[in-house]
């Protein structure tokens, strides 16, 4: 199975990133890691593994990107909306630089957005909010509204609300969505949602894929027995939904 390795000096977050390229060719696959994970974390939890003969059959791509999260959500010494910026910028290193270079290397058409745990958040906020750029969503365990307060998962923003929160919360923005692109792209777009039924996370699921409905965008919301907010259980949940 071909595995590459690429670093270079982000201009829009001013420091050094890096990513891991699995596999040759097929759909591309944008990887973020859960909290705090680094771009290695997705082969060391073994879920490269499991989907190595999708890879190797040239059936999916994937690139695993670095996350900075102890400089944005969890970067309690910041102010809010400080976080905020520091997650926004995270977002354009995103979209226009790894998204660049996946297109580069890979001409296939088809671009899925997948994450687990936080990963699942950055997966899903990005792809919702830029519809046109992805073919599917596939997260699994994801908090889908980071100002919740859910067990001993904290409201990361503190109780800080502003327009950078609502446009970067799902259960929040999409309620409200009425444009007929984005909206035709939503819909276009083939979204896979997995939770345990004992996840703390899982009314928001629930809630989010009711916002979905009543906006008309085909979903699946596939519910696990108990948490399945680990890499065991998303081990088994990658080769069925991915």
């Amino acid at each position: 199975m071909n595995r590459e390795y690429h670093k270079w000096w982000s201009p829009n977050l001013q420091r050094e990133m890096e990513l891991l390229v699995f596999g040759s060719g097929g759909a591309k696959v944008l990887v973020f890691p859960t909290r705090g994970g680094r771009f290695f974390e997705y082969e060391n939890l073994g879920m490269v593994e499991k989907i190595r003969h999708k890879i190797e059959a040239n059936q999916l791509q994937l690139f695993c990107i670095d996350g900075i999260d102890a400089e944005s959500f969890y970067c309690f010494w910041a102010h809010p909306s400080g976080r905020m910026t520091r997650y926004m910028q995270y977002e354009e290193y995103v979209l226009c630089e790894v998204l660049p270079l996946m297109h580069t290397i890979n001409a296939h058409p088809t671009t899925i957005s997948h994450g687990c745990s936080l990963g699942a958040f950055h997966a899903a906020n990005i792809a919702f909010k830029h519809p046109h750029l992805f073919n599917k969503l596939c997260a699994f365990s994801g908090r889908y509204d980071l100002t919740l307060q859910v067990e001993y998962f904290p409201n990361l923003l503190d109780g800080h609300y502003d327009e950078s929160v609502y446009f970067n919360t799902p259960t929040h923005f999409l309620p409200n969505l009425h444009g007929h692109d984005q909206l035709s792209a939503l819909r276009a777009m083939d979204i896979v949602l997995v939770i345990g039924k004992e996840d703390p996370f899982l009314d928001n699921n629930l809630h989010l894929s009711q916002i979905l409905t009543e906006k008309g965008i085909d979903h699946q919301l596939h519910l696990w027995e108990e948490r399945a907010h680990r890499g065991y259980y998303w081990r088994r949940m990658v080769p069925l939904y991915l």
